[in-house]
């Protein structure tokens, strides 16, 4: 309960935009899994919304073929943003490694990457905008990191290289 008032408080203290909020009455027919079946691997995503009322993306990953990778993604209408914002997430993983990708425009070919580790336990996580690196297909691009004036796009991934089964709950996302 204690990290619970300290989140609400932090999320109504600070002046933040809401990206999406997970409730038992959020509609979550934006989202789409994206996994390597797309060129030609085996892995298995899902993302529906618990009892709860949190996001719960999960699955299997497999190497075969070539796979290694499930996401999730969220397309919204642009919003503003700049070099000093932070993506903050409240999640509760299964203690791998995930993550978050923005595009600043939906037509992008790449993404920008900010990796976070999860405990099991629900936790708070932000990621500076201005740390996360440009990459496509797994390959860290020669470009800046991120310094656009919009956010279009949000994904949760993982791909760990590994054969796993994984499970991540989202209960919101904000741009502060």
């Amino acid at each position: 309960m204690k990290y619970l008032l300290a989140f609400v408080s932090f999320f109504v203290t600070q002046h933040s935009t809401l990206i999406f909020d997970f409730n038992k009455q959020a509609d979550t027919g934006g989202w789409q899994i994206v996994d390597d079946v797309v060129m030609g691997g085996k892995s298995s995503g899902s993302f529906v919304l618990n009892a709860e009322g949190n996001g719960q993306f999960k699955g299997q990953i497999s190497l075969d073929n070539n796979g290694g990778f499930s996401s999730v993604q969220y397309q919204f209408k642009k919003i503003k943003v700049n070099k000093d914002n932070k993506i903050i997430i409240k999640i509760k993983g299964d203690g791998k490694t995930y993550q978050l990708r923005v595009k600043s425009n939906t037509q992008q070919f790449y993404s920008y990457i900010g990796s976070f580790e999860t405990s099991g336990n629900w936790q708070q996580i932000e990621i500076p905008l201005k740390d996360m690196y440009p990459s496509f297909r797994g390959r860290k691009l020669n470009l800046p990191n991120f310094s656009h004036d919009y956010l279009e796009e949000i994904v949760f991934l993982i791909g760990n290289k590994t054969p796993e089964k994984f499970e991540l709950l989202i209960s919101k996302i904000a741009l502060n």
